[in-house]
C-alpha cells in the first residue's frame, strides 16, 4: 500500500476532519494503510455501530467541532498537518430540513474556520469535499460539468453550493494558483461527489442503510422514491479521486487547485428501485414496500456529473461496475451481521488489486 499515489502520503501528517463520519473512516483506514500519520478532527461517531470504532485504528483521535476555531488552532499547531482533507459535515438532506441552521453553520461556517485554520499554520494542501449536490440541478439527462453554477433546493444541498463558492472565494482571494509560492504556499481543491455506498455506514434516511438495516431485522424496507435515478458508486472510488488530487497538490501541481467531479460510468445510474433488485440477487430475504408520502419533502429524482475532465487530465477511472459494488457493498453487512466480521481491509486490498489490473496511474508502483 504504501507505493499507492507515488508513496506520497507514507510518513505524511494528514489532517482528516470528520474521520468518525462514513467515508472519512474510509480514508482514515487507507491513510493509515498507506503509512501516513493520521490526525482525525470530528464530532463523536453519530451512529452506534460506527465504522470507526469497528475498525480499531491506530491514529490521533481529536473529538472536536468544526465550528470551535480555537480548538481547531490547537489542534493544527500541535500537530502541524501539511494536507488536510475536509470532510466534516452535516451530511443529510432531510435533516437539513429539519435543522437548517444546524445545516449551514456546520457546512459554511466550519468549512469557513477549517479554511482559516489552513491559511493560519500554513497549511501545503486542501482537498475539500462538497456533494454533486451543490450545482444548480435543472434535473438535466446530462451531467454537470465543474463551471456549471452552484445552486441547492434544499437546505443541505444549498450549504453544499456556499461551501463551494467559498472554496472559490478563497481560492482567489489566499490561496491563488498564480500566487503560489509568492503570496502564500498553499493549493486548495474541491472535490464533487455522487451517491457513495459501502459497508460501514448507519446514517439515518440512506437508501443502502435503510435496506441492510431493515433485512437485518426481518423487515420490509419503506421505500419513498422509487424512481429517483443517482450516479451510485463504491466509497473507494471517490476516495481514490480525492487522494490522487492531494499527491498533485503535495508536488507543487499547481493547475490541480481546481474544482474536480467524481462519478461512476453511466451505467451506474439507476433507479432506487432498480438498486434495491440489483441488491436482493446477493441477499434474497430483503423485501421492500414503496411508501409514497403526499407530503414528502423535496429531493432531487435526477442528478449525474460530467467526470470528463478527471477522466482526461486526472487519468482516474472508476475500478468497480456497479454489480461489483452492490455485492461488494451486500457482502459486508451480510458479513457482519451474520459473523460479526469486518470485510474493509478485504475490500480495500481488492479495490487496489483490480485498479492495477487496469493500469490506472495511482495504483502503479
Amino acid at each position: 500500500m504504501q507505493n499507492l499515489f507515488g508513496g506520497i502520503y507514507h510518513g505524511q501528517t494528514v489532517l482528516v476532519t470528520g474521520h468518525t463520519g462514513f467515508k472519512g473512516s474510509w480514508l482514515a483506514l487507507w491513510l493509515n494503510q498507506m503509512g501516513a500519520n493520521v490526525i482525525g478532527y470530528s464530532l463523536k461517531a453519530p451512529t452506534e455501530p460506527n465504522h470507526l470504532d469497528l475498525l480499531n485504528l491506530n491514529i490521533t483521535s481529536v473529538i472536536g467541532d468544526i465550528r470551535d476555531l480555537d480548538k481547531l488552532n490547537k489542534t493544527f499547531q500541535t500537530y502541524q498537518p501539511e494536507i488536510v482533507f475536509h470532510l466534516a459535515a452535516q451530511p443529510l438532506v432531510r435533516l437539513s430540513y429539519e435543522n437548517p441552521i444546524e445545516t449551514y453553520e456546520t457546512n459554511v461556517i466550519g468549512t469557513l474556520k477549517v479554511f482559516e485554520a489552513c491559511r493560519a499554520h500554513n497549511v501545503k494542501a486542501i482537498v475539500n469535499i462538497t456533494s454533486d449536490k451543490a450545482y444548480e440541478n435543472r434535473e438535466w439527462v446530462w451531467g454537470y460539468r465543474e463551471n456549471d453554477p452552484m445552486g441547492g433546493y434544499d437546505p443541505y444541498s444549498s450549504s453544499k453550493g456556499c461551501a463551494d463558492l467559498l472554496a472559490n472565494s478563497y481560492r482567489s482571494s489566499y490561496f491563488n494558483p498564480a500566487e503560489y509560492k509568492k503570496s502564500h504556499h498553499t493549493l486548495l481543491a474541491s472535490c464533487r461527489a455522487g451517491n457513495v455506498i459501502g459497508g460501514g455506514d448507519w446514517a439515518k434516511d440512506r437508501l443502502m442503510t435503510d435496506i441492510m438495516l431493515s433485512v437485518s431485522q426481518g423487515k420490509k424496507v419503506s421505500i419513498r422514491n422509487p424512481h429517483a435515478t443517482r450516479p451510485w458508486q463504491h466509497v473507494l472510488e471517490p476516495l481514490s479521486g480525492y487522494l490522487a488530487i492531494g499527491q498533485k497538490l503535495l508536488e507543487e501541481k499547481r493547475e490541480f487547485a481546481e474544482a474536480w467531479n467524481f462519478g461512476p460510468s453511466d451505467e451506474g445510474s439507476i433507479t432506487v428501485e432498480e438498486v434495491v433488485n440489483h441488491v436482493k440477487k446477493h441477499w434474497n430475504t430483503i423485501d421492500y414496500e414503496i411508501n409514497r408520502d403526499p407530503h414528502q419533502l423535496h429531493e432531487a429524482n435526477l442528478l449525474k456529473l460530467d467526470c470528463s475532465k478527471v477522466h482526461i487530465r486526472l487519468k482516474w477511472k472508476d475500478v468497480w461496475d456497479s454489480e461489483t459494488t452492490f455485492e461488494k457493498t451486500v457482502m459486508w453487512y451480510k458479513n457482519f451481521y451474520a459473523n460479526k466480521t469486518i470485510d474493509t481491509i478485504n475490500n480495500l486490498k481488492q479495490y487496489v488489486a483490480d485498479a492495477k489490473k487496469k493500469n490506472l496511474e495511482w495504483s502503479v508502483s
